[in-house]
């Protein structure tokens, strides 16, 4: 800690000196007497005590009052010390104050503590006032006292000037001004005055200007004196405002809708308010503001078209007439375009800024507006720019370029009406715009296709520069760069509007990014891009639309029914084969022998046929498959018979013919027909002659005359041109039937290729389902062992 610096025996004393004198003006100043809280306006009731408060900090001298500047000496029961004085309490009681003798300015004062101090005190006055109530107040206008309940009359529009008098109190009343429920006390201007014949006593005066209107009328004015001396604190005066005014008429009825001639009602009411009443008449404006009702009712029943037109209503009373209330009856038009601004046909816009235009048109109803743009199209396109009447168009672009007309519209009885108006053309000068809402954010193209980038381009000038630039690449309007080629500006239907084609020839993966176009004139540039994406094959499948649920449903459905029917189909030609098999093979039922023909059974006796029985049972499949026997040879010719031949007319020689075996599995049935296997084996031992013959040499060839029968029955069809097919129905030693069919056009055609009496290689017997006549003669090669084409 530093020491502090030493003074020296000098400095010690100027301190000391210094502290004393600060505390002798200290003492001083404390021993000064003050007021610590001086008298105040008072009120007080005639009769009644008050305390007039004095108080007096430090006091040292003597306390004394004076009223009206004239001491006060203190009386006891009259005016007597209220506190200690030597505590500084000056307050004072005044007993039964009295308007005459205590209503006053008194002032409290105190004597100095020392003569030589000058501390006296005296304090300011202060109003002891003696409460006197003042007299009801009365309400006065135009010079002239309204009794309570009466009217104060004023005309409408004029300014009526209250007055508002309470007299004789003390204090004066303090008046108060309620119009209504309204206070308009801050309206009005109060002044106040010593009575004439008692000065003590004041008349309160309060004057309030009113401006008379009509919504006033019948409203009550009140005058409220405010005073402390009444019981009820207030008394009041009340009038009502009288207010003259012209009428005004309203209407009632009015037709909502079209009238109809002579079916309609129309019943119009004129109902006037005024004051004082006012006379109504009706007025028919259309024709010269003829009078046509005196009352307030106007009825047309029915209106008819001599009614139709204006009419006005009005009203009359001493203070004037009212405004006319006019109605029309079934007056309704279509709009029509008054004026169109500006007159200009052509306006010439700067690419960015703002154009407005206005339109005036009248109808009625009052139509709506439609500003509409007609695009310089083929399809003459028509934008709606606006629906007021006047349109105003802010950062203006070369969409925005072409012709506009205001469109007004309205309804007639349920009818549109419309009109347009002259066009105005709008012409857009700039700097060159791509038009973004005509350009595809992105070209989608598979991978090896062509790619055509398009972009709308619109600029006045027309632009001098033109690059489509991808990556490091640029390629200017007119050039080309390898697979690359950029056209040449095409000019759009709308004027100043160009279109700008980049073609990418056989677009490949290494193709799919972001294209550029960029375009410049002497006024600006502008730039806009649009993504080329080039996809494979698998990509293709993968975007491709997914089928729906319902397609799937519908899809699986036709199948289930397609797959029913084949099942169905393939049921039934199963069936249809076991039958033509079963038929094939002999297992005829006997009801299916009893069928034929007995002219036919006689026939078939006569054939010279050697049938023989013969079981010939298939080790594979368990069946019994008749079949031809091997002794027919390949050279083997079936005759039908000595009357059927073909192409001779002479019968061939019963020795002649080639005996044929035909051997079918045994039958039970065969046991059925024992007559018809009778007849057959007699047929056989007749012939066994030569037959036997034929039978016993394996290695038999046919003799001379018997082979050109065979050439003759073999070409005479094919020369002739027959294609005909042929059925032969053969007994069986089982009693059923078997039968042959042929087709002429397999069996019959000669083939120079061929070894002569060698038949065809595609000859062989076919099912058929179609009899032939017996009087048809064919032939026919067998196959043998054929089960398809030589079963029987």
């Amino acid at each position: 800690m530093a020491a502090l610096p030493k003074l020296s025996s000098m400095g010690y004393l100027v301190v000391s000196v210094v502290l004393l004198l600060l505390q002798d003006v200290r003492r001083a100043h404390a021993a000064l007497q003050t007021f610590e809280q001086p008298p105040s306006y008072t009120e007080v009731n005639p009769d009644s005590d008050v305390k007039l408060v004095c108080k007096i900090y430090n006091k040292r001298g003597n306390c004394s009052w004076q009223k009206d500047n004239k001491p006060v000496g203190m009386y006891p029961k009259k005016y007597e010390w209220a506190g200690s004085q030597e505590q500084g309490d000056c307050s004072i009681w005044i007993r039964n104050a009295t308007l005459n003798f205590d209503d006053g300015l008194w002032e409290c004062q105190v004597t100095a503590s020392e003569f030589t101090t000058g501390d006296a005190l005296t304090s300011p006055p202060a109003k002891l006032v003696v409460r006197v109530a003042p007299q009801t107040p009365r309400i006065e206008f135009n010079g002239s006292h309204v009794l309570p309940g009466r009217n104060v009359s004023v005309r409408v529009g004029s300014s009526a000037v209250v007055k508002c008098i309470s007299r004789f109190g003390n204090p004066p009343a303090n008046i108060r001004w309620l119009l209504g429920s309204e206070d308009i006390t801050s309206q009005a201007n109060q002044t106040n005055a010593t009575e004439e014949d008692n000065h003590r006593l004041y008349v309160a005066t309060s004057y309030v200007r009113i401006a008379s209107v009509r919504d006033l009328h019948r409203q009550p004015l009140r005058c409220v004196a405010m005073h402390e001396s009444h019981s009820t604190k207030s008394q009041d005066a009340e009038v009502k405002l009288d207010v003259h005014y012209p009428p005004e008429v309203s209407l009632s009825g009015t037709p909502t809708s079209d009238l109809e001639e002579n079916v309609d009602r129309v019943l119009l009411a004129c109902k006037a308010d005024a004051n004082p009443p006012a006379a109504v008449f009706w007025e028919a404006t259309d024709r010269g503001n003829e009078l046509v009702s005196s009352q307030e009712t106007l009825q047309f029943l029915p209106v008819t078209r001599k009614n139709a037109g204006r009419y006005t209503c009005r009203a009359k009373n001493e203070v004037g007439f009212s405004p006319p209330v006019t109605v029309y009856l079934d007056v309704k038009y279509a709009p029509r375009v008054v004026a169109i601004e500006p007159r200009v046909r052509t306006t010439t816009v700067k690419l960015g800024s703002s154009v407005s235009f206005n339109c005036t048109a009248e109808g009625n109803p009052e139509p709506s507006y439609q500003w509409l743009q007609k695009m310089p199209t083929t399809q003459d396109t028509v934008i709606i720019r606006g629906s007021q009447a006047e349109l105003v168009m802010h950062n203006v672009t070369y969409e925005h370029q072409g012709e506009y007309v205001c469109k007004v519209t309205n309804l007639i009885g349920g009818t549109e009406r419309s009109e347009q108006s002259e066009s105005l053309s709008v012409q857009v000068k700039g700097a060159p715009q791509v038009l973004r809402n005509a350009v595809a954010r992105e070209v989608s193209v598979l991978r090896g296709q062509d790619a055509h980038l398009k972009m709308v381009v619109c600029a006045d000038p027309k632009p001098s520069k033109v690059q489509w630039h991808w990556g490091s690449l640029a390629v200017d309007s007119g050039a080309n760069s390898g697979r690359f080629q950029a056209e040449e500006l095409l000019q759009e239907e709308r004027e100043d509007c160009y279109e700008a084609r980049l073609h990418v020839r056989s677009a490949d993966l290494v193709d799919a990014r972001t294209y550029h176009l960029t375009v410049e004139n002497d006024r600006g540039a502008d730039s806009h891009m649009v993504l080329l994406a080039v996809r494979g094959e698998h990509e293709a499948r993968a975007s491709a639309k997914p089928v729906s649920m319902t397609t799937l449903l519908s899809v699986a459905s036709g199948c289930l029914l397609l797959l029913l029917l084949l099942v169905l189909l393939s049921v039934y030609a199963v069936r249809r084969e076991k039958c033509c098999f079963a038929i094939g093979r002999g297992d005829f039922r006997p009801a299916d022998l009893e069928r034929l023909d007995r002219a036919k059974a006689k026939r078939l006796d006569n054939l010279d046929y050697d049938i023989s029985e013969k079981s010939d049972v298939d080790s594979t499949s368990g069946k019994k498959t008749p079949r031809i026997d091997g002794s027919l040879g390949n050279n083997a010719v079936v005759g039908i018979g000595p009357d059927h031949h073909y192409g001779h007319q002479s019968p061939i020689p019963v020795h002649h013919r080639i005996p044929q075996h035909i051997t079918a599995g045994g039958s039970p049935e065969a046991m059925k027909h024992p007559e018809r296997a009778s007849t057959t084996e007699r047929r056989r031992r007749k012939s066994s002659g030569s037959s036997h013959r034929h039978r016993d040499r394996p290695g038999h060839r046919h003799e001379p005359k018997q082979q050109q029968d065979y050439h003759e029955y073999q070409q005479q069809p094919h020369q002739q041109g027959y294609q005909q097919g042929y059925q032969r129905v053969l007994p069986s030693n089982s009693g059923a039937a078997a039968r042959l069919s042929m087709l002429n056009s397999m069996n019959l055609q000669h083939s120079s290729a061929s070894p002569q009496g060698s038949p065809p290689a595609q000859a062989y017997f076919l099912p058929s389902t179609h009899s032939m006549g017996f009087n048809d003669l064919a032939h026919a090669y067998f196959q043998p062992n054929s089960y398809e084409r030589a079963e029987i």
